[in-house]
């Protein structure tokens, strides 16, 4: 009997599920991070939806993040949606501003 065989099996058969436990070893690490950036999220974060949309967060509660996406254009989205913070940005806590007013044009005479 030749036992280069057998051990050539069972390396046919560990190989996969090598792959398998080594998939599911980094699912959990990519989800603990995920979890870890979510619950670091605060107001006046300036980020980046998967989507690709740019906004600062204005509020923010368990399911859903308010943004300013644009002065005086907020929107409500799942909390789950923000990819990633913008590169380089800063942290800034404003109130929200209040929508303008258009300007009183001058009477011309």
């Amino acid at each position: 009997m030749d036992s280069g065989a057998g051990l050539g099996n069972l390396l046919v058969l560990a190989l996969p599920l090598l792959l398998l436990a080594f998939l599911m070893f980094t699912q959990r690490k990519r989800g603990r991070e995920v979890q870890a950036f979510q619950s670091s999220l605060a107001v006046g974060d300036a980020i980046v939806m998967t989507s690709g949309l740019y906004g600062t967060i204005i509020t923010l509660d368990d399911a859903v993040a308010t943004l300013e996406i644009a002065p005086g254009v907020q929107v409500q989205v799942d909390r789950r949606a923000i990819g990633m913070t913008q590169p380089g940005a800063e942290r800034t806590v404003e109130a929200p501003e209040t929508p303008r007013q258009p300007d009183a044009t001058p009477e011309v005479d």
